[in-house]
């Protein structure tokens, strides 16, 4: 492209450039213009609108001054309806306290007038009251002395020796009291002596011997006595030691009489000696053999019997030791009753008494089999045999419940559980029931005699019956030698007698009979 070209071009551009910006100048320009006329069209609407606003906004603040202004009103109107409306209901309750006011003055007016009403009829009873009393001491006066008249005596005197007959009466009837309390007391305290004794004989062995602390064995001749003795009593002496009894030949022929108080050690020494008898070879290394064998069959048995008695009554898991004990109470006895069969016999009864009441039967069937173990100790456990029970129990790991209930079943400690009850309520059961106690023929018999012949020992007493086991004695007196107040009094000498001399259980009911016949023949 040449010079000239490019000038051309150039020249060109440059006129249409300016051609260009003088059309857009000319174009802004008209824009402009119209641009000021809308703006000013603009303008004039919105001033339009303003005034609209104002006039709307004038409006609308009257419109609401209108409303504030009724409302006010009608506020201003209900509150002086209310007000009024509590102006009424103030005057209807002044006007109601009002009436209430008046109708309590009227009742209190009435009240006031009834009282004093009421007032004068006391005055005029109490008028009354103390004429009657005038004339009731003038009365008493002169009854006083009408009575001074005909009895020759003051009432000062009257008073005095009725005085003297009650104190004398009084005098006679509590030394009759004390005589029989002491009686009673020397009875019951010889009793319980007895059975203390008897306890503790029974868990210590001396060399004291009783009809029940005795076993005979038979001898078959006079070759085994001397054996039975040995050289110089080396024989006897062995079998004493090995069994812990005493042996007795002399006094009964043909009889050895073995002493202890211990009835394990008297059926040991029992057996050991029926075997060596069998066998016929009595030595001191024979004896202890035998000795030995024996002890270890009859603790197996008692350790047999106490597991026996367990299982029947679903008492388990029981120290080995207690069970050893508890088998050898089939070898005691206790007021007539083998004890292992009467602590079973306790135990079933608890188990029975503690289902009625909701209790834990298992629990109270154990405590209640042990309840009698302490028997089954000896001399070493220290106490009565409840206390030392208890202490045996808790070394070998029993609950301190059933400690508790085996200490207390005898009322020397404080009941304090519900199976401490529950035992000593199979206990006492056990004890009283029919049966329990058993007493020989020859001394129920003498027991009925003595009661006759108490009756009997009374003058006018034609004949008596004792009848119900001794609970009742009938007395059939002479009609013509007693009177029926005399037949009231007998029947009490009669009773305080056989309170006096004679031991019993319960009570005895003495029923004095007097019959009276009145005979007449016709002709």
């Amino acid at each position: 492209m040449d010079i000239t070209s490019v000038v051309a071009l150039l020249g060109g551009i440059s006129v249409g450039a300016f051609g260009l910006y003088t059309i857009l100048k000319l174009t802004g320009q008209k824009q402009m213009l119209s641009a000021e006329k809308e703006a000013d069209k603009i303008i004039q609407r919105a001033k339009g609108q303003v005034a609209k606003i104002e006039r709307d906004a004038n409006q609308r603040a009257k419109d609401f001054e209108i409303r504030a202004r009724k409302n006010v009103e009608v506020e201003i109107r209900k509150e002086k309806q209310r007000v009024t409306a509590t102006e009424q209901q103030l005057k209807e309750r002044e006007a109601k306290i009002e009436r209430d006011a008046k109708r309590k003055e009227d009742q209190l007016a009435a009240k006031t007038r009834e009282l004093e009403e009421q007032g004068e009829r006391m005055t005029v009873s109490e008028k009354r009251l103390g004429e009657m009393e005038q004339k009731s001491h003038q009365a008493i006066s002169e009854l006083e002395l009408k009575l001074q008249s005909v009895a020759n005596m003051t009432a000062q005197q009257a008073k005095d020796e009725l005085l003297g007959t009650l104190t004398e009466d009084a005098q006679k009837e509590m030394a009759s009291r004390i005589a029989q309390i002491e009686e009673e007391t020397v009875a019951e305290a010889s009793k319980r002596a007895r059975r203390i004794l008897a306890t503790a004989v029974a868990r210590y062995a001396s060399e004291v011997a009783t009809e029940r602390t005795v076993s005979s064995i038979p001898l078959t001749g006079e070759e085994m006595k001397g054996k039975i003795i040995g050289r110089e009593g080396r024989n006897i002496r062995a079998l004493e030691a090995a069994c812990g009894v005493d042996l007795i030949i002399d006094e009964t022929p043909e009889t050895v009489i073995i002493s202890s108080f211990d009835p394990v050690r008297r059926e040991i020494a029992r057996k050991a000696l029926e075997r060596l008898m069998e066998d016929g070879r009595v030595h001191p290394a024979r004896i202890e053999e035998v000795v030995e064998k024996v002890k270890s069959e009859i603790f197996n048995l008692m350790r047999e019997d106490g597991e026996k008695v367990c299982f029947e009554l679903g008492v388990h898991n029981v120290n080995p030791n207690v069970i050893k004990i508890l088998g050898g109470l089939r070898f005691r006895q206790g007021e007539g009753q083998n004890m292992l069969a009467y602590s079973q016999e306790v135990s079933s009864l608890a188990g029975l008494i503690a289902v009625e009441l909701g209790a834990d039967e298992k629990l109270a069937r154990r405590a209640a089999l042990l309840h009698a173990i302490g028997r089954g100790l000896d001399h070493t456990y220290e106490g009565s045999y409840s206390q030392a029970g208890a202490e045996f129990l808790k070394k070998n790991g029993e609950k301190d419940d059933i400690v508790h209930a085996v200490r207390a079943h005898t009322d020397e400690v404080k009941l304090e559980t519900t199976l401490a009850h529950i035992v000593q309520s199979a206990y006492n059961l056990a004890r009283s029931r029919p049966g329990a106690r058993r007493a020989n023929l020859d001394t129920f018999i003498k027991r009925l005699s003595d009661l006759e012949s108490v009756a009997n020992s009374f003058d006018g007493v034609a004949r008596s019956y004792a009848i119900q086991s001794g609970k009742d004695i009938r007395v059939i007196v002479d009609s013509g030698r007693v009177t029926d107040d005399q037949a009231s009094m007998l029947s009490r000498d009669i009773a305080r007698k056989i309170e006096r001399e004679l031991s019993y259980t319960g009570q005895v009911r003495v029923a004095v009979v007097r019959e009276t016949r009145i005979v007449e023949h016709a002709r």
